[in-house]
C-alpha cells in the first residue's frame, strides 16, 4: 500500500475536525451543554472517541471552536451574497449584513448561542483559536471597507457591541427584541433600516443558513 502524502493527511485530519465541530453544534442546539458529552460528539460524528481529545483539550474549547465556525460561516455568506454591493455605499452595506448575520444567529439558535455566551462569561473566558480568527479578519475587513481610520480599534468595539447585543437578546427573563438592538447598532452605524437583510425578509438568493455546510 503506498502511504497517504502529508496534504492527504491533513486533508483526513481537516475533515475529522469538520465533522466533531458540526456535531457539537447540533448536539448542543438540540439537547444543551451539560447534556451533551464528548462520547455523543465523536459518535454523532462518526469518529473515534478519543479523536475529541485528540483535536480539542475539553468541552468548552471545542463549543467555542464550533460556535466561532459557524459565526464565521455565516458571517462570510452573508457579506458574500447576491446581490453585492457596489460602490459608494458598499461599506455601509457590509456593516448592516454583518449586524444582520450576529443578531440573527441570536435570533434562530437561542440555546446555542446563550451557551456560548455563558462559556465566555465564566472563569474560563474568552478561548483563542483558529476559527475565532478567521471570524475577527471578517469583522476586521468589514470596519475597514466601511471606512474605518483605526480598524483595530474599532474592530474591537464593533465586536463588544456585537457581543452586548447578543447578551440582551438573550438575557433569560428580560429579553431585548433584536429588532429594537439592530435599530440601535444601525443608528450607531449610521445605517438605513433597508440595509442589509431588514426583519422579515429572506434574503434574494435563498442563502439564509440553517445547517453547517
Amino acid at each position: 500500500m503506498v502511504p497517504r502524502s502529508p496534504s492527504v493527511n491533513e486533508e483526513l485530519r481537516r475533515r475529522s475536525q469538520v465533522r466533531l465541530l458540526e456535531a457539537t453544534v447540533e448536539l448542543v442546539d438540540e439537547h444543551g451543554y451539560e447534556a451533551t458529552t464528548l462520547g455523543d460528539i465523536a459518535d454523532r460524528a462518526g469518529a473515534a472517541r478519543g479523536l475529541v481529545s485528540y483535536y480539542f483539550p475539553g468541552k468548552r474549547q471545542l463549543l467555542q471552536t464550533a460556535v466561532h465556525r459557524l459565526m464565521h460561516m455565516e458571517l462570510a455568506r452573508g457579506l458574500e451574497r447576491e446581490p453585492r454591493p457596489e460602490g459608494a455605499e458598499t461599506g455601509r452595506e457590509l456593516m448592516a449584513r454583518a449586524i444582520d448575520a450576529i443578531l440573527g444567529l441570536a435570533r434562530d439558535r437561542p440555546r446555542l448561542m446563550r451557551t456560548h455566551m455563558a462559556g465566555i462569561l465564566t472563569a474560563e473566558g474568552f478561548i483563542q483559536c483558529p476559527e475565532q480568527q478567521r471570524l475577527a479578519t471578517l469583522l476586521r475587513d468589514t470596519v475597514t471597507r466601511y471606512g474605518s481610520e483605526d480598524p483595530e480599534t474599532d474592530y474591537r468595539l464593533l465586536r463588544a457591541l456585537l457581543m452586548g447585543a447578543v447578551v440582551a437578546v438573550l438575557l433569560p427573563g428580560a429579553p431585548m427584541p433584536p429588532e429594537r438592538l439592530r435599530a440601535e447598532l444601525f443608528h450607531r452605524y449610521g445605517l438605513d433600516w433597508e440595509l442589509g437583510l431588514p426583519p422579515g425578509e429572506e434574503p434574494p438568493d435563498g442563502s439564509r443558513m440553517s445547517t453547517l455546510e
